[in-house]
């Protein structure tokens, strides 16, 4: 019978057990909108969207979708080499962000049932795979506006 194995297992879940105590976390995404704004919209129908969503925790979440009473449809949407594609979910990972941002990652408010002016507030509600929604209000803003970045 050899005694050495059973020792090796019971060190290693030892060893586990130790590592996630000592990295403090729950197995779960811990999310924050910020940095919030959607461009004075230059159609009449049709809205960009931008936000940060950062995430504290140690597990990877992703962004579902987005609602707002100000558009009948909001779309996820990536750009790579110029070209903007449509996609079902946005990853958060564990520790980092989410950037939605002009040339990137952004969304798209559709069918707007009227055009927002300079200085409003739009409420987005954003919806994840494992965390619950965050409601976040953010500025209408001139078509010309770059955020600084902050974090």
């Amino acid at each position: 019978m050899n005694h050495a194995r059973p020792a090796a297992l019971a060190a290693a879940g030892i060893l586990l057990t130790a590592l996630a105590a000592c990295s403090g976390g729950d197995g779960k995404p811990e999310l924050h909108a910020l940095n919030g704004f959607v461009p004075q919209p230059l159609m009449e129908d049709m809205a960009a969207g931008y936000v940060t969503v950062r995430n504290d925790g140690d597990a990877d979440d992703e962004l579902t979708s987005v609602t707002t009473a100000l558009a009948g449809k909001v779309t996820l949407h990536t750009t790579e080499n110029n070209t903007m594609k449509q996609v079902k979910q946005l990853d958060v990972p564990a520790g980092g962000k989410l950037e939605l941002a002009r040339g990137g990652n952004h969304l798209m408010l559709e069918k707007l049932g009227r055009k927002p002016k300079v200085g409003e507030k739009v409420t987005l509600t954003l919806h994840f795979a494992r965390s619950e929604p965050i409601k976040v209000e953010v500025p209408v803003e001139p078509t010309t506006y770059r955020p600084p970045k902050k974090d």
